[in-house]
């Protein structure tokens, strides 16, 4: 069984309650903050590719970086979007969770239970 990795921010509410969940399933995980440890650019791009996901779908909206990049009214290629998301994480949908060759973006938080 593979261990699960959790990519989030450990201010963030969501991520917390997602590691909680974890944590009560008794499997063994491992935390990653992202914002310590950045993404590499094929890491993102391989978890995306996992999970089913464009880049443009994982783009936090509400996020002031987002309006003042002009993101709303722009055309990024795929490879454009993932270098300002590294280079922004706030921009990052969040918890990424990740196990073996699953991926789910764990919003809402009980999401994780399907790959638990």
């Amino acid at each position: 069984m593979a261990d699960i990795l959790i990519y989030h921010k450990p201010t963030c509410s969501t991520c917390r309650q997602v590691i909680k969940l974890v944590e009560q399933s008794g499997q063994p995980y491992t935390t990653i903050n992202y914002y310590e440890k950045t993404f590499s650019k094929s890491t993102l791009k391989g978890l995306l590719k996992k999970a089913g996901i464009k880049s443009s779908e994982i783009i936090r909206k509400k996020e002031e970086i987002y309006k003042k990049l002009n993101l709303q009214n722009s055309e990024f290629t795929d490879d454009e979007l993932l270098d300002i998301l590294i280079k922004h994480p706030d921009l990052i949908q969040r918890p990424l969770v990740q196990k073996g060759d699953q991926v789910i973006l764990a919003r809402p938080p009980e999401t994780v239970t399907k790959i638990l």
